[in-house]
């Protein structure tokens, strides 16, 4: 990247964390162990999940422009986010930052239809299928008919998000994701891949494509392509 007045170096991924208190669990964005290379995280104050998940919640985005603007100010080279439904932001914060912006994992779903096989389709599993609308998907190009599935509003993945209870252990949440993940495949033979919207529900990709046999996609595989552009490997030659 181009030389410029850095407060900090050699750390070329910013992410922009909602205002949280849940476990984050290794394989989450906002779990630092999860990332082979450095990251910077900044916290978004009062960006929390009710608020950014929520239809009629309050508009964020200048909240989130200022916190990305210090963090490219202070040093890194893209832009990233610890909510799928950043989504709704994505064109006005690339539009707004200095520095290319990945908010979502739902970026990757029209890639994802692209290289499918014919009569084959992806599929996103979310943390809500009620709040996820097609606002959030036409923002960020993914076909509105894509099939949402969520996981279920009385389960303890939703109430210890929105609640920011770090008790529940990984063994149960775990459990409400891949039932989840089977019932959607279960109920639709064209499902050829998953997208996980929601940067909490990482931690089970393995999982998921392991009880599924389809390929997985969430915001590690979007932050690790994401990365990759900014930091280019040099490879030695002969």
């Amino acid at each position: 990247m181009p030389d410029r007045n850095r407060i900090y170096h050699g750390v070329s991924i910013g992410i922009l964390m909602l205002d949280t208190r849940f476990r984050r669990f290794n394989g989450d964005v906002g779990n630092a162990r999860t990332w082979p290379f450095p990251v910077q995280y900044r916290v978004v104050r009062d960006a929390t999940p009710n608020r950014v998940t929520r239809p009629e919640g309050p508009d964020m985005l200048d909240a989130f422009k200022a916190a990305a603007d210090e963090m490219i100010d202070a040093g890194v080279d893209g832009i990233t986010t610890t909510c799928g439904f950043l989504a709704l932001y994505q064109r006005e914060l690339a539009d707004h930052c200095s520095v290319p912006v990945a908010t979502s994992a739902l970026l990757q779903v029209p890639m994802v239809a692209r290289i499918l096989p014919k009569r084959r389709r992806p599929a996103i599993l979310t943390f809500s299928a009620e709040s996820l609308t097609s606002r959030h998907l036409d923002a960020v190009g993914v076909d509105t008919t894509t099939p949402i599935h969520g996981m279920p509003p009385g389960s303890e993945f939703q109430r210890v998000i929105r609640e920011g209870d770090a008790s529940v252990p990984f063994a149960t949440l775990q459990r409400e994701v891949l039932e989840t993940a089977e019932r959607a495949v279960r109920a639709d033979g064209s499902i050829g891949a998953l997208i996980l919207e929601c940067t909490n529900l990482a931690p089970f990709s393995r999982d998921i494509a392991h009880l599924t046999g389809l390929p997985v996609f969430d915001v590690v595989t979007l932050v690790h392509w994401f990365h990759r552009s900014l930091t280019p490997e040099r490879f030695a030659q002969d």
